[in-house]
């Protein structure tokens, strides 16, 4: 077979010169290359022009071939179905001309030809097989007769099939389904006994001279196994074969995973069985499953993975046995303890690699004997040693980087997470077995823990924390009888007593700081051990540590520790006091290269925990002021500096860093407020001064000019505070934050306040009503204002900053009449009132977010239930069937009212929820003025009409229904 014989056309040169060389990332060239690129494959001749270019020898550029192996790729993808017999002889005189050249070494392509070729090959297999191309397969298998380069191209074409036409990671519509489902059935009838019969020939015949192509085979078995007979390859011949390569140390890694396939094959459970212990069988009597213990940590893994894959294909069919048939479920649960030796022996290797192979198995173990009423010996031995093998595997390595943990160390955590849950289920299963081993292991390890390696330190506290997610009962198991502890307790009395916490490894330190924390309650019950932690905490072993990481998670867990305790901590108060002094002091870009031992987030913990111990203390509410005092006075006055610093600094980078540690010391004195609680008020404490004061001085940020946004946040973020911890004393200050917001705010900055507000208002309510009546109107003013500021089409942050706040504003209306502070809106001026009510509408009727229209309706609803009815608000009856019926009507029957979106279903139901209520105020007579007036008025149909009104006086969920069910069809 010779070149194709193709009229030459003319190729464009100077676009094919473009794709080599220094013009290759050039954008103007890049650009021609595309345009020419679109002219071949738009053209009626382009792809043959692209054929004769390939196979004429003239062009050798690997990206030129490429380039003309695409154009044929999109003419076989669009065009090539409907083509005549003479072009679809073109293109398999072409394809069959590709193998030759290979085979001849004509070219020595790349692996990314090769496949694109592959490519070609496989589509015109969709379109041609078996009917325009019946001898597809016999001319593959007559031209891999030219050598081993053309029986490599046999093999990726059979892969490039597979992907298009089985791989089940491919989302194929059903047409292509069907398509695939067809070729699947062809090949089965006319050449599926012949292409199995290639592989053996190909692979006995490689396996010593072209290992690769071996392997390469090997991958395709186990890629069509999944939809042929079985019995084509699991039989003595193919079997012999397969055994034959697992002696090889080229083939044995592909023999293992093409087995993996064979076994992993969907069958009838009893079938599925008798395979995978027929390839048990042999390979035990061939010596493989008894590897030795210096085989190759590659090899090893894959033959894990295989036994893996054996046994869990064995607990698949297991259960499906116990529905039908018993006896053959207990040969299948045999066949899976005879597979446990070796899984033990895989999941204790010391490569995790292998051993995480077979945590599946191991895993699906456990669980099948989850649903056994009673262990046997030999279970209960097996999964004592199971317990012991991943109590081992949790270790760290000695060359572990605890400093900068890179890609090793994260590997390692992801499997140590893995092994922590096999912990966890062997604990469900026995935890008696587990709590006293760990037991065990822990007593041995303080005994002598000095002398060890702090990987054999580390991993036994790790152990008894992990209790507390395996057996959560047990953090409760604490008691006071000192006589009787649980075994938890006396783990936490050595744990506590031994001083390991003095190992001089961090992760060691830091583990025992997360136990103690863990079972914190321990302490209530015997708190004689609280000094020897507090210690811990103080110095090197925590705060002080030599270790960031570690600082840091003390500062967290020393929060926790107190936050629990500090009813323990009276006697201990001026001592903490002494020890953190240090840490409260602020960063700032005055202190220069100081180095400090905690970061800013890790200091609000301390400041947070600081603030708990003085109000938890036994001192005078005068002892607790001047404590708190003391706290705060560096803080305001670090504010003051910094500010002035920043309302006059020019340079931006230094702006920033002033804003920031203005920032901070504003979130400082937030953390010290969450001390006080309902138990422990601000002003029993007499602290109230103290704060509000420091309010004074923290608004003074709202008239700096620079930096807005971050120093507005800090403020915003301790008036938060102050509404929890105050009472009436907060309301002076709202006026002030106001009157600054409502000068030059902008959309961000008011959808930011909004929460502040709906939080005074939940807390409040009706006693701050008087001061929301005169707000209330030149806030939503301000509101309407900075959403009619015109924008730029293309500004896509200025637009969502208005979504946010027009949400934020129905949310804040929402607060009003839900906190039955409605009144706010009713006493307005008849204009701003009418306007208000007319935004609801509008936000229920015509906003595009179908959760603002749910809100709307919300607050509709309300008010109907408020104003409507007798003694109700005069003219409000008139605005309900002017206005709000139409709403609740006409809405759902918008286009953009997406009836199969879940959030618009909620909306129409909030909907259902206000016609509902106008119908319990106004009884009959809104139905009256549906049937009479309004419906009349839509042209809606009387029968229509009818089911309206009957389905209107039915239960809410009916009328729900109904709704959905009759918006549709109005709507198709």
């Amino acid at each position: 077979m010779g070149t194709v014989s193709v009229p030459m056309l003319g190729m464009d040169e100077q676009a094919l010169s473009f794709l080599d060389g220094p013009h290759l990332g050039d954008g103007r060239a890049q650009e021609k290359i595309l345009t020419y690129f679109e002219l071949l494959k738009r053209s009626d001749d382009g792809w043959k022009l692209c054929i004769t270019a390939f196979t004429c020898g003239k062009y050798n550029s690997d990206n030129a071939r490429f380039f003309f192996l695409q154009v044929l790729e999109s003419y076989l993808k669009q065009r090539y179905q409907t083509a005549g017999s003479e072009d679809q002889q073109i293109v398999r005189e072409f394809l069959m001309t590709c193998l030759q050249m290979q085979a001849s070494s004509v070219t020595k392509d790349k692996s990314f030809l090769k496949n694109k070729i592959a490519q070609l090959f496989s589509l015109a297999f969709l379109n041609d097989f078996p009917h325009r191309w019946p001898t597809y397969f016999s001319d593959l298998l007559q031209a891999s007769s030219y050598g081993h380069v053309a029986i490599e191209m046999y093999l990726r074409i059979l892969t490039a099939i597979d992907y298009d036409v089985v791989d089940r990671e491919i989302i194929h519509s059903d047409h292509e389904a069907d398509r695939n489902s067809n070729l699947k059935d062809a090949m089965r009838e006319h050449c599926i006994h012949q292409l199995v019969d290639s592989w053996l020939q190909i692979m006995t015949t490689y396996q010593s001279s072209q290992p690769d192509i071996a392997c390469l085979c090997l991958e395709v078995v186990g890629k069509f196994i999944s939809w042929i007979d079985i019995n084509l390859v699991a039989n003595d011949q193919f079997v012999t074969a397969l055994l034959t390569f697992l002696n090889s140390p080229q083939l044995r890694e592909c023999t293992c995973d093409c087995i993996y396939e064979i076994i992993s094959k969907g069958m009838e459970p009893v079938a599925k069985t008798k395979l995978i212990e027929s390839f048990a069988t042999v390979l035990n009597s061939a010596g493989v499953m008894c590897p030795n213990e210096d085989e190759e940590g590659d090899y090893m893994a894959k033959l894990a993975k295989l036994v893996n894959g054996m046994g869990q294909n064995l607990f698949s069919c297991y259960q499906k046995m116990l529905k039908t048939d018993i006896n053959s479920a207990l040969n299948c649960l045999q066949a899976i303890e005879r597979k446990l030796p070796l899984v033990l022996r895989f999941l204790s290797h010391e490569d995790d690699d292998i051993s995480e192979a077979v945590i599946g198995f191991a895993q699906d173990y456990i669980g099948l004997l989850k649903q056994s009423p009673n262990l046997t010996p030999r279970q209960r031995e097996h999964i004592q040693q199971m317990l012991i093998i991943i109590i081992n595997k949790l270790k760290y390595d000695e060359t572990y980087n605890f400093d900068i943990e890179g890609e090793e160390e994260a590997m390692f955590q992801d499997y140590r997470k893995q092994v922590k849950i096999i912990f966890n289920n062997l604990a469900q299963l026995d935890s008696n077995m587990v709590l006293m081993t760990v037991h065990s292991v822990l007593s041995n390890m303080v005994s002598q823990w000095k002398t060890l390696e702090f990987w054999d330190v580390e991993m036994p506290i790790m152990l008894m924390y992990m209790l507390g997610e395996a057996l959560p009962s047990s953090n409760q198991s604490f008691t006071s009888c000192k006589e009787k502890p649980s075994p938890l307790q006396e783990m936490m009395r050595l744990l506590v007593s031994s001083g390991v916490s003095c190992h001089k490894h961090s992760c060691v330190q830091l583990q025992v700081l997360e136990t103690v924390v863990r079972y914190e309650k321990f302490f209530n019950t015997e708190p004689e051990y609280i000094p020897d932690v507090l210690m811990a905490f103080l110095d090197e072993r925590g705060l002080r540590n030599k270790s960031p990481q570690v600082r840091s998670r003390a500062a967290y867990l020393f929060s926790r520790f107190v936050k629990v305790l500090k009813a323990h901590l009276q006697d201990y108060l001026e001592h903490i006091l002494k020890q953190i002094t240090d840490m409260l002091v602020l960063h700032s870009p005055e202190n220069g290269c100081i180095q400090q031992l905690l970061s800013c987030d890790d200091q609000l913990f301390i400041y947070e925990t600081v603030g708990i111990l003085i109000v938890a203390s036994n001192f005078p509410p005068e002892r607790k002021r001047i404590l708190i005092q003391k706290l705060l006075a560096p803080i305001v006055s670090k504010f003051e500096t910094m500010l002035g610093k920043l309302c006059t600094e020019m340079n931006e980078e230094n702006q920033e860093n002033y804003a920031c540690c203005i920032n901070n010391a504003i979130s400082f004195a937030s953390r010290i407020s969450k001390g006080f609680s309902n138990q422990q008020t601000m002003k029993q404490c007499g602290c109230v001064d103290s704060f509000t004061e420091a309010l004074k001085i923290f608004l003074q940020g709202f008239k700096c000019p620079v930096q807005r946004q971050l120093i507005r946040s800090g403020v915003r973020q301790y008036l938060h505070r102050m509404v929890v911890c105050l009472e009436e004393e907060i309301f002076p200050f709202i006026p002030v934050i106001l009157e600054n917001l409502l000068q030059q705010p902008d959309a961000k900055e008011l959808h930011d306040f909004i929460p502040l507000m709906t939080q005074l208002i939940m807390k409040f309510k009706k006693t701050i009503s008087p001061f929301l009546r005169e707000m209330f109107c030149p806030f939503v003013q301000t509101i309407y204002r900075v959403l009619s500021i015109p924008q730029d089409e293309y500004d896509q942050v200025t637009a969502n900053e208005k979504r946010l706040l027009q949400k934020s504003y129905f949310q804040f209306l929402a607060c009003i009449v839900s906190n039955n502070v409605h009144e706010v809106i009713q006493d307005q001026e008849a204009a701003n009132f009418h306007q208000v009510l007319m935004t609801i509408v509008e936000g229920a009727c015509n906003n595009p977010d179908p959760q603002i229209q749910k809100i709307c309706f919300g607050i509709l609803k309300r008010l109907i239930e408020v104003w409507c009815g007798e003694n109700g608000l005069v003219g409000f009856e008139e605005f309900v069937y002017q206005s709000v019926v139409p709403a609740c009507i006409l809405t759902p029957m918008k286009p953009a009212f997406d009836l199969n979106d879940a959030q618009t279903v909620i909306a129409l139901g909030e909907s259902a929820q206000c016609l509902k209520c106008i119908l319990d105020k106004r009884g009959d007579e809104v139905i009256n003025y549906l049937q009479n007036e309004y419906f009349p008025k839509l042209q809606l149909s009387p029968d229509l009409t009818q089911q309206f009104c009957q389905a209107y006086v039915m239960d809410i969920k009916s009328f729900k229904h109904f709704l959905k069910t009759f918006f549709s069809s109005l709507k198709s």
